[in-house]
């Protein structure tokens, strides 16, 4: 699903009108007939349709990420796809003014790069991330990861943004990261830690274990790279969930 095939972010448009909108084959912006819907909605749907297509030929989805809810923005997901930077962090602790961002990985186009404080961690780095991103993925990251860079760092993190926990409760998926991978069958190879324990690895560090750095990076990495394919099979499943069974048929 693309968000082409979408008309939920319309001002005015629920479900219930995108789902008649769909039940009457207009299942493209390319399809659509104003004539299922009344004047008014037409009129704004025609204008996010022109104004929509604009956005993706500049490849902006930032209009779609701030109309749709954060259950709903795995729409866009395929139009940018490629250009995803997904992101997870590890800290010292919650609260962004009293603990540190230990490491900062993303991975992008098959491609996981990991910043550990101390080294390589930035402000400048994480602005580049960012700026290079049209989107961001991430788990929980909209309370947490996103908000905590922009306090330690003060970086401007607004880009288009995915969060995954809220699309994986659409599909009943709770529990956590690390349970819902269990959940969805994607494997892990690197070491099953929790957060405590990467907040002791972190102190470890610091008193002369490299081993326990290592570690940490390499529980990091993985949090972040299986963020690929979660994203890919909670895209999947809402699309046969919301699409599919209104339409009869999947999307070209």
């Amino acid at each position: 699903m693309q968000i082409e095939n979408s008309f939920l972010p319309v001002h005015g448009v629920g479900e219930t009108t995108e789902r008649r909108l769909w039940e009457h084959g207009i299942t493209h912006w390319d399809e659509f007939d104003g004539s299922v819907v009344g004047p008014t909605v037409a009129d704004r749907i025609e204008t996010f349709i022109d104004d929509g297509r604009r956005h993706l030929e500049a490849g902006d989805v930032s209009p779609f990420a701030e109309a749709l809810p954060a259950a709903s923005r795995w729409r866009f997901f395929e139009n940018v796809r490629d250009d995803v930077c997904y992101l997870d962090i590890e800290t010292t602790g919650l609260d962004a003014s009293r603990h540190d961002v230990t490491t900062v990985s993303v991975h992008r186009r098959g491609e996981t790069r990991t910043y550990v404080n101390g080294q390589d961690l930035t402000r400048d780095r994480l602005q580049t991330e960012f700026n290079d991103a049209s989107a961001l993925v991430t788990f929980n990251g909209q309370r947490f990861d996103v908000p905590f860079l922009e306090t330690a760092f003060d970086v401007d993190a607004s880009v288009p943004h995915i969060d995954l926990m809220y699309p994986c409760r659409k599909l009943d998926l709770t529990g956590g990261l690390k349970r819902i991978e269990r959940d969805l069958g994607i494997d892990r190879d690197q070491p099953d830690i929790s957060g405590r324990d990467a907040v002791r690895l972190w102190h470890q560090y610091e008193r002369g274990d490299q081993d326990a750095l290592e570690t940490l990076v390499r529980y990091n990495r993985a949090d972040t790279a299986n963020l690929e394919p979660l994203m890919e099979t909670v895209a999947e499943r809402l699309h046969e969930s919301v699409f599919e069974p209104v339409c009869g048929r999947g999307l070209e």
